[in-house]
């Protein structure tokens, strides 16, 4: 059984479990079993998004979960994430008004009064950003969200919303594993109170979106290249994903494993047994490679 996990400070009121069961990718035939058991696993964290179209079926999820371990409401945190639109794909960007309706419709298919994270999956939202930040702070203030945030956003979009005099995200989940690291990102943020949440921490895996149609921008040049996290593993005696994972909470980050295999899923909580040296932290720390792969367009804070 993996031990008890800490939590990371979001707000005053609000703070988040180290350790999420990510959603992406998991279909709505599959989600409502897979959410059930990640929380039958300890999880107490369930991150999903209108994007995934899988909120109805991870609503399903949880209210299985919660009832078969004898759990209310108030004993998961529960992110999903506004799309915001993307003119680049004929997607116009959300308004003010649409983005408090989709926040709405977000919470009917999940079938819960309130989120307890609710991020902007994208910065593509251009003109509308600060409008529809905005409005994401009027969702908090009237009790739809306990914190608020955003995703994928660089130096540049949360300049925007500083600049505009404007309450500054709770948190900001982007791409974080050793191949993306981005350290001044990172600092800024730190600087701004601004919680980092890592998603795709698995990515150095040569097994990670290996199946058809989990499109990325990883090169084949890249899933050749792990050989560390396996020599790391192997002397620890854990799994190169405990790895990968336990790299981001040791550096302070929130992190989203995301299997449908329940021994995995155990596996990906355990994480708080064991602690990386300085050592490897260090060899970890010098793999950086840039910007992140896992959006097939590219990174999208770019």
């Amino acid at each position: 059984m993996a031990t008890a996990q800490p939590t990371l400070r979001l707000n005053a009121d609000t703070a988040i479990p180290a350790v999420g069961f990510g959603t992406y990718l998991i279909s709505s035939e599959a989600a409502p079993e897979a959410v059930s058991a990640a929380i039958a696993a300890g999880y107490r964290h369930i991150d999903t998004a209108s994007g995934y179209h899988n909120e109805v079926a991870v609503g399903e999820g949880i209210r299985r979960g919660l009832a078969a371990e004898g759990l209310t409401r108030t004993d998961i945190f529960v992110t999903t994430k506004l799309w915001p639109g993307h003119p680049a794909w004929g997607d116009p960007p959300k308004d003010a008004a649409q983005t408090i309706a989709e926040c709405e419709a977000s919470l009917a298919r999940l079938g819960l009064d309130y989120v307890d994270l609710y991020l902007i999956h994208a910065p593509y939202g251009g003109e509308k950003r600060l409008d529809q930040w905005r409005a994401l702070l009027q969702l908090k203030e009237a009790g739809k969200a306990r914190a608020v945030g955003v995703s994928n956003f660089n130096i540049g979009h949360l300049e925007e919303i500083r600049a505009a005099g404007l309450p500054m995200p709770d948190a900001n989940q982007i791409e974080l594993h050793p191949w993306s690291q981005k350290p001044d990102l990172r600092a800024y943020m730190a600087e701004q109170g601004i919680a980092p949440i890592a998603y795709s921490s698995l990515v150095p895996l040569s097994a990670w979106r290996s199946e058809p149609g989990q499109a990325s921008s990883k090169t084949d040049e890249m899933r050749a290249d792990g050989g560390a996290f396996a020599d790391m593993a192997a002397k620890y005696g854990i799994s190169e994903a405990q790895v990968l994972l336990r790299w981001g909470v040791q550096n302070g980050f929130a992190v989203l494993p995301k299997s449908q295999n329940s021994d995995r899923m155990r596996q990906n909580l355990d994480l708080f047994s064991f602690t990386l040296d300085d050592a490897d932290m260090a060899c970890l720390a010098i793999m950086d490679r840039g910007d992140g792969v896992a959006w097939a367009t590219g990174d999208p804070s770019k």
